[in-house]
């Protein structure tokens, strides 16, 4: 008994302190647990009905806004697109299992590698990005959120165009921060942070957030940025997993800056 206690201990060790480990645990309880994570969700979402419906109502309410506002309606987006991304490079998914208080935080979708989701494909909604998808099984798949301490993404602000690393700190599931932002950057509080389109993972000017705070550090020439996201990562629905048409020119121009170095 106390030889089987010790090597539980340790396997839990292990995994908790390996990213790739984790990983992979959590790859092969795919198929396990999704199934568990839908009938859950589903329940859950019985309980829910009246936000989910008073978030619709919101969502509509800004799309009609949006069209009456429109002076030329010849000129109407597809509605077959999010973001400009088209219909066929998109697939749709649920969240069924989201975690939100970890350094590494990840999602589960009822969606995967039958319906087209690969490794490495950027997860949004309607208020912007959620996260990567990081492992798949048959139908169902991971998404390493946007609140995880790991992996940085390229962002942008949207009105200079100045660039920065993304990243979480760990602290608040609200915030995220933009660092290596140079200083003479103009920011400013309320300003738009969106994809910087550097990455082969997301189309440029996704929504993220907004400046909440500008933070300057006197030995370096760079700012941190405090980023409120639109998304309340801690309640998610329906996403949209994309695929990024520029995916392998931008993979294909950064093995070649390589070899040039």
């Amino acid at each position: 008994m106390l030889f089987l206690l010790l090597i539980i201990i340790s396997l839990s060790l292990t995994i908790q302190s390996h990213s790739f480990h984790k990983s992979k645990v959590i790859s092969s309880a795919n198929f396990l647990s999704g199934g568990v994570y839908e009938k859950m969700n589903n329940v859950n979402e019985y309980f829910n009905l009246k936000i989910q419906n008073d978030e619709l109502a919101r969502e509509n309410a800004r799309l009609k806004s949006l069209l009456f506002n429109l002076k030329d309606t010849t000129k109407l987006p597809e509605v077959d697109s999010i973001y400009g991304v088209k219909k066929i490079d998109i697939i749709i998914s649920k969240v069924i299992k989201n975690s939100y208080n970890v350094h590494e935080n990840y999602l589960t979708l009822n969606s995967g590698s039958k319906q087209g989701i690969k490794q490495d494909m950027g997860v949004i909604n309607s208020l912007g990005i959620v996260g990567v998808i990081e492992n798949t099984s048959a139908n169902y798949s991971t998404v390493l959120s946007i609140l995880n301490t790991t992996r940085p993404l390229n962002a942008k602000i949207k009105k200079s165009g100045h660039y920065g690393s993304l990243s979480w700190n760990g602290k608040s599931t609200g915030f995220v921060q933009l660092t290596d932002v140079p200083r003479l950057a103009s920011v400013r509080k309320g300003d738009t942070i969106v994809t910087g389109g550097l990455s082969e993972i997301f189309p440029e000017n996704i929504n993220i957030g907004t400046i909440e705070k500008v933070l300057t550090d006197n030995e370096t020439n760079f700012y941190t940025l405090d980023i409120k996201l639109f998304n309340d990562m801690t309640s998610l629905g329906y996403v949209y997993v994309i695929k990024n048409k520029d995916t392998a020119e931008i993979i294909d121009l950064k093995k070649k800056s390589l070899k040039n170095e």
